[in-house]
């Protein structure tokens, strides 16, 4: 979203793409963004609630999982039922783990410490999904702006645009 990144502080041949919230505005950004201009590897960037306590507030994100796809007992949660696609979908880099789901996560949830989740987002996983189907590496990086408790709203609104800097620093290595 545009208040966790201005668009104007990379290189204008880096195209930058707001997806909005969620996994099927995710999905369409990225896919639309694939088509218009041909990207050899996919950036994301974007906060998240940590799960678990992090020594820093920017991190690398190694794998992605679902945490809101439910369909016992057709499938285990975080599996798409009748799917051959992975449930867990890996970067080019190594990091921690990130669950998606569409639900701001404002409360303790046992199976995303079962799952050894390290933070919580609305998008990572459609993102990656679009980079799988389209067979394209990707990398993400997650500020994590809150708790995912119940004082998360208000913790995200404060720290919604602090990453922004810390992100830029990572980006210049890939540059």
């Amino acid at each position: 979203m545009e208040n966790e990144f201005a668009e104007g502080v990379i290189p204008s041949n880096i195209p930058v793409v707001y997806s909005g919230v969620g996994k099927v505005n995710a999905a369409i950004a990225t896919f639309k963004a694939i088509l218009k201009f041909h990207p050899k590897l996919i950036v994301n960037f974007g906060t998240a609630g940590g799960i678990r306590p992090l020594h820093q507030e920017l991190i690398q994100i190694g794998s992605v999982i679902q945490r809101d796809m439910v369909a016992e007992p057709l499938a285990p949660r975080g599996v798409v039922p009748f799917s051959n696609n992975p449930y867990e979908l890996f970067s080019v880099n190594q990091g921690s783990r990130c669950a998606t789901g569409d639900s701001f996560v404002i409360a303790h949830d046992q199976w995303l410490l079962q799952k050894e989740v390290d933070v919580v987002d609305m998008e990572l996983f459609a993102i990656a999904q679009v980079a799988f189907e389209n067979e394209l590496d990707w990398i993400s990086f997650k500020y994590v702006s809150d708790h995912a408790n119940q004082d998360s709203a208000k913790q995200w609104s404060n720290k919604v645009d602090q990453g922004q800097h810390l992100f830029l620093t990572e980006l210049q290595r890939y540059l």
